[in-house]
C-alpha cells in the first residue's frame, strides 16, 4: 500500500515540474535592457518613424531626430516634446537647438499624423541611449524606439542662469508660505 502512494506522489511531482519546468527555465534565463519600462509606450500617440541623423558626434555637435507622431485616438491632445536620454554617467546632458513644429507645446488632432524633427547639440560626453520623449497633457511621457548615441570630446559648460533660480526659488517659497499658513495641522 506504501508503495503505491509513493509511486503515485512521485508521479504527480514528475508531472508538476514537467508543467511548471520550462516556465522556471525561461524565468530564469540572461535577459538586458536600457531601463525603460513597457508602460512608457504611450496608448494615445505612437511615435513612428524615429530617425536619428549621427550615431556618434562630439561635444557642441548637433544632431536630429524626426519622426512622426500617430494619434491613436479620436479626441484632440496638447503636448510637449524633447528627448531622453540614459547613460551611465547620469549627465545626460543636450541642448535643444530647434523644433518642428516650433513651440514648446504642440496641439495632436484627434488620429492624426503629425510629422516631427527636433535637433539637439550634444553638451557632455558619454554613451546614451536616445528616444524621442512625447509628454501629453493630463496623460503622461511616451518613447520612441530609440538609438544609441557616443559623445565623445570635453564637457561644455552652459552658465547658471541665476535670475531663473532666483525667480523658482520665490515661487517655491510662496508654495510653502501658503501652505503653511492654510493647512497648519498637517505641516506637523
Amino acid at each position: 500500500m506504501v508503495d503505491k502512494k509513493l509511486i503515485v506522489a512521485a508521479l504527480g511531482v514528475i508531472v508538476a515540474l514537467g508543467a511548471v519546468g520550462p516556465s522556471l527555465a525561461q524565468m530564469f534565463q540572461h535577459a538586458e535592457a536600457h531601463g525603460v519600462q513597457a508602460q512608457l509606450q504611450s496608448r494615445f500617440v505612437r511615435i513612428d518613424d524615429e530617425t536619428w541623423s549621427k550615431q556618434s558626434v562630439h561635444t557642441g555637435d548637433t544632431l536630429s531626430v524626426s519622426g512622426k507622431f500617430v494619434s491613436l485616438v479620436q479626441r484632440d491632445l496638447r503636448g510637449w516634446y524633447t528627448v531622453y536620454g540614459d547613460s551611465a554617467n547620469a549627465g545626460n546632458r543636450w541642448e535643444i537647438v530647434a523644433r518642428d513644429p516650433p513651440g514648446n507645446v504642440i496641439d495632436i488632432p484627434g488620429n492624426a499624423v503629425i510629422p516631427y524633427k527636433l535637433t539637439i547639440k550634444a553638451l557632455e560626453p558619454a554613451v546614451y541611449h536616445m528616444h524621442t520623449q512625447l509628454n501629453i497633457a493630463s496623460i503622461g511621457p511616451g518613447l520612441g524606439p530609440g538609438q544609441t548615441i557616443v559623445v565623445t570630446g570635453e564637457p561644455i559648460i552652459k552658465p547658471i542662469p541665476w535670475t531663473n533660480v532666483a525667480y523658482q526659488s520665490i515661487i517655491i517659497g510662496v508654495g510653502y508660505v501658503v501652505t503653511f499658513a492654510t493647512r497648519p495641522w498637517q505641516v506637523i
